[in-house]
């Protein structure tokens, strides 16, 4: 598949497809945070053993994404994508059937390989069915699907949890899944990468680096930061990837040239991501709880009240990819993240335990925006800075580091709230909020500088010359 054979229906296809799978799976990633409660008394579970439902999802998903992408180059991303939809459709049903804790677990693991395939492959399909000059906009579309469907996972769990039950929260996604496979298959023409070869060694150090590093960030708040199972784990997986990194640049077959990242668009763009979502994961995090225990509203009513800020996700990324299509990546990028960074930090200095609703909503959508402008771009200039035969590669790593950023946002969210705040009170829990929400802002900040070192629109696009795996940056 090529963009200059793609036709306009067949795009059309490919990216409601890609967005649909992509909503299921990032819809997965927090949906069953406000249901947790009724889960831990049905299936009788400790909160020990509760905390990974979620991060066994997390963990799977995060650490399969670059490896995900070199199957899709390998065995066609088409066939992939739909093998994702499977997975995903099979852990999703052993979910929602589990009848103890611990298949639960397991089945949220085979969910989070499933949506390791659906993540990647979708952004892959996506960024290779539309030419360059529209592939900011569809990107756009394509994000702010999966960012509202992030943002909106409390509250769509809660409302299912709260409404049915815990199990119909895993219910939904079989028919959809079953319904996309076909189509996947018929509609989505059959892709490959540039380079087919399956580079084992290569694939057992970066699944093991960021296992170990995932594995250390989610448990840190946990085990504590200086316990010897968060060292190791942390210190291991940074080694691994480090020898990854020395491996890929040695051998004959590389599965990912590290030499992508000499290029500042790809860099730039792979640094912003992290930060962004970093922030992003972390307001997810903490906004809906702040509805919920400032202003006593249901899992419902949070959730609704959060429109603000989650609904501009899904209107204005595809205005920022299709502006981000004119005039280049960097002006778009750096300018939500700045409006993202002050929108939280206007949110930080007024956050009170007396204050009315109403005062929050400028800086929800003030923020809302900014990140809504940041992530189709930051996609947009990672994919761009690569050739057609390596954007699954592109692709991956833009996957991985998003949700790497996100584990990490909230491991350094959640220690700043713990130093300074609790769950006591009201007042207990805004003392908390008000430095974890000006660290998401900071994180913002760090963004936008990061994003002005993206090249200008004439280098954004590959150079023919080019060797093979990315464009030489020029300005």
């Amino acid at each position: 598949m090529t963009t200059s054979t793609v036709s306009r229906a067949t795009q059309r296809w490919v990216l409601v497809l890609g967005a649909v799978a992509s909503m299921m799976a990032a819809l997965d990633t927090l949906v069953v945070a406000t249901a947790l409660g009724t889960i831990r008394e049905d299936l009788d579970a400790s909160l020990a053993t509760l905390e990974w439902t979620v991060n066994g999802y997390n963990l799977s998903f995060a650490v399969l994404l670059i490896t995900a992408a070199v199957l899709g180059d390998r065995f066609g991303r088409r066939r992939m994508f739909a093998v994702g939809l499977g997975v995903f459709v099979a852990g999703s049903a052993a979910c929602a059937a589990s009848g103890s804790v611990g298949v639960l677990i397991a089945a949220r693991v085979v969910q989070g390989v499933g949506a390791a395939l659906l993540m990647s492959l979708a952004l892959t399909l996506v960024s290779a069915a539309f030419p360059a000059e529209r592939r900011g906009w569809a990107i756009g579309v394509l994000e702010g699907v999966t960012g509202l469907a992030v943002a909106c996972g409390p509250l769509i769990g809660g409302a299912i949890a709260e409404g049915l039950s815990w199990q119909w929260i895993f219910w939904v996604n079989v028919p959809l899944g079953l319904l996309a496979i076909p189509l996947a298959l018929t509609r989505i023409p059959e892709s490959f990468g540039s380079d087919t070869a399956v580079d084992g060694v290569g694939l057992l150090l970066v699944t093991g680096g960021a296992l170990g590093v995932v594995w250390g960030l989610v448990r840190g708040n946990i085990a504590g930061w200086s316990s010897p199972e968060v060292l190791s784990t942390l210190g291991g997986g940074v080694v691994l990837i480090a020898v990854f990194a020395v491996w890929e640049s040695r051998t004959r077959t590389p599965m990912f040239p590290v030499r992508m990242f000499t290029s500042r668009g790809f860099a730039a763009g792979n640094t912003a991501i992290f930060l962004t979502y970093a922030a992003l994961f972390g307001a997810v995090f903490f906004y809906a709880q702040f509805m919920q225990l400032v202003f006593h509203y249901g899992p419902l009513g949070a959730g609704l009240r959060l429109l603000p800020w989650t609904l501009t996700l899904f209107f204005c990324a595809p205005i920022a990819g299709a502006l981000a299509d004119r005039v280049g990546e960097r002006p778009i990028m750096a300018v939500g993240l700045l409006l993202q960074a002050v929108g939280m930090g206007w949110l930080a200095l007024i956050a009170d335990p007396a204050m009315a609703y109403g005062a929050l909503v400028p800086p929800l959508v003030l923020s809302g925006i900014g990140v809504s402008m940041a992530i189709p771009t930051a996609q947009s200039a990672v994919v761009g800075a690569v050739e057609e035969g390596a954007i699954g590669k592109a692709a991956g790593a833009n996957s991985m580091m998003r949700e790497l950023g996100g584990v990490f946002g909230i491991a350094v969210v959640v220690a700043v709230f713990a130093g300074f705040g609790g769950y006591a009170s009201a007042a207990d829990f805004v003392a908390g909020f008000v430095p974890a929400v000006a660290v998401g802002a900071a994180l913002s900040l760090c963004g936008a500088v990061v994003a002005l070192a993206l090249p200008g629109r004439a280098a954004a696009v590959p150079s023919p010359a080019d060797t093979g795996e990315f464009a030489k940056v020029l300005e």
